[in-house]
């Protein structure tokens, strides 16, 4: 196997998987095709939606054509893409149990000549008691034990699955198990009951607990994910790929899917959507289709959409904007919403598997902003690397001028002038730092450093932003051996709750602490007070 990585943003990562069948660019959605019923044929699916690997399920194959020698899925299939078998796992989740063997059905795989195999695990599930989750994870980990010699200098790649459940305990144990053994892909099982209850926030801690204890260097399989709406979730967390039915399902069903959601097509008037099937048709011809026709129109609709999405992802990730992408998606429910601020509790994953700088600036909306790991990685290393200039036994912290960077505005050039002027030589133990959100306090040499000239927000920041943002400012007066500490500050809301929490933490210190308060914190009259009191 190679798995040649390309570009990362998050804990997502663009990259090439190369099978015997042919390379996959990655993140990959696989559509999973019934090789009996498909409203898509898979040639299709290669040629017009530029699906470069599906998934069929090699127990329905088998318990339909028997041990057929000649089958060979590719050309049962009639697609020369990459295909990967389930094993029948689902089956075993859904009516208990397959008529089949591990051996078998793994011989099976390798006899229709697959290009990805999956073992035949014991699926966790949901609603299942500790006691019986542990039993899937131990009934894997023997199974998953077991297939090695049988899948050992096979030309396929196989994946290793991950159980436990809802049980995140279990899933760590599953994953720390199953990375120490030779599997070329790993795949997390059991999400698709959780994603069907919208919750994200279960789903986030089962991937990430997975994700941070299978080796990183081999792709991560996520099953059963098919809603456009939550792959950038998914891949930030660090998924590769997925597999979904939900296309096929969902136009059966009369459900017509987009990147924020699903409507019934029933409920539209106008068709919200640029592919190639809402162009051709409006709302009103699909409605007056007859059912099959209607099937097979809503499932090209649904495959287009999510094609596009895994695009929109790709670049996303190529161009740094994966967060942005993600904090976007995550309106489309509240629970996507829940699972974005979720993400604060791994903001330190998040930050390893961020580049330290992009080719453009960050956009900073809210609250949900604050786990971004361009902010995780500021104030990281404000604590961990940094230290005022030596000499600097006084903090002159002022709010943050309009024009980035800071440290070359107008404002800012005048203030440093006019205190050298008045100073002279006795300047040099004067260190002034700027305090604006999101990033709490920048000071003035490293103003020009990503991200801290490259970033915009939206006013009026949320009160979170503001005290998160306020606490940095005295986090940082703590953390370093100043004096004394002057405030130029305004009237604004960030102003006051950064005055409160300089002054507790100087109060706490035993620091001179002083306010230089003005309705135009960058005039002359203030400028004439900050050198009356630093004289």
């Amino acid at each position: 196997m190679s798995f040649e990585l390309r570009d990362r943003d998050l804990m997502g990562r663009t990259g090439r998987l190369k099978t015997k069948g042919g390379t996959v660019e990655t993140p990959a959605f696989l559509p999973v095709v019934n090789p009996f019923l498909q409203p898509i044929s898979p040639r299709r699916m290669r040629e017009e939606f530029r699906c470069g690997a599906l998934i069929t399920n090699a127990y329905i194959l088998r318990k339909h054509f028997g041990d057929l020698p000649e089958l060979e899925v590719h050309d049962h299939l009639d697609y020369d893409g990459v295909v990967a078998t389930d094993s029948g796992a689902y089956q075993i989740l859904v009516y208990g149990g397959v008529e089949a063997t591990q051996d078998e059905i793994i011989a099976y795989q390798k006899r229709i000549g697959t290009d990805v195999g999956v073992i035949l695990d014991h699926p966790t599930g949901w609603g299942v008691d500790r006691q019986r989750a542990e039993w899937t994870v131990e009934e894997t980990l023997r199974r998953a034990q077991a297939a090695l010699p049988l899948i050992d200098g096979d030309a396929a790649l196989w994946m290793g699955p991950v159980q436990g459940g809802r049980y995140i305990d279990l899933v760590e144990r599953s994953a720390r198990a199953v990375g120490s053994m030779p599997f070329q892909i790993f795949a997390l099982g059991s999400p698709t009951p959780v994603m069907e209850r919208y919750l994200f926030t279960v789903l986030v801690d089962m991937v990430m607990a997975a994700k941070l204890n299978l080796p990183p260097e081999r792709p991560l399989h996520l099953f059963g994910a098919g809603h456009p709406m939550m792959f950038s979730l998914a891949v930030a967390l660090g998924c590769d790929m997925f597999d979904s039915a939900a296309y096929a399902l969902y136009a059966r069903d009369g459900r017509y899917i987009l990147p924020y959601g699903t409507k019934r097509l029933s409920d539209l008037e106008h068709l919200p959507c640029t592919c190639p099937v809402c162009r051709r048709h409006d709302a009103d011809e699909l409605k007056g289709m007859l059912k099959s026709e209607r099937t097979r129109a809503l499932a090209e609709h649904n495959l287009y959409v999510s094609m596009a999405e895994i695009d929109a992802v790709k670049q996303a990730i190529a161009e740094g904007t994966l967060w942005e992408l993600l904090e976007a998606r995550s309106r489309s429910h509240p629970s996507l919403a829940s699972a974005l601020r979720h993400l604060a509790n791994y903001r330190g994953a998040l930050e390893l598997g961020t580049p330290s700088t992009k080719r453009h600036g960050i956009f900073i909306y809210d609250s949900s902003s604050l786990a971004r790991p361009e902010i995780t990685r500021h104030i990281g290393r404000l604590d961990r690397n940094y230290r005022p200039p030596e000499g600097a036994e006084r903090l002159l912290l002022v709010p943050a001028p309009s024009a980035k960077p800071f440290s070359d505005s107008e404002q800012y050039l005048r203030l440093v002038g006019v205190v050298k002027s008045a100073l002279g030589c006795a300047a040099n133990d004067v260190h002034v730092c700027f305090y604006a959100a999101p990033f709490g306090v920048t000071p003035a040499e490293l103003s020009e450093t990503y991200p801290l000239s490259q970033f915009e927000t939206a006013e009026p920041m949320d009160r979170e932003t503001l005290e998160f943002s306020a606490t940095q400012a005295g986090r940082y007066v703590e953390a370093n051996d100043y004096r004394s500490v002057f405030l130029l500050r305004g009237v604004g809301d960030l102003d006051v709750m950064v005055e409160d929490r300089c002054m507790k933490t100087c109060l706490k210190r035993g620091i001179t602490f002083v306010v230089i308060s003005d309705l135009e914190p960058w005039g002359d009259n203030a400028f004439k007070r900050i050198i009356k009191l630093l004289k």
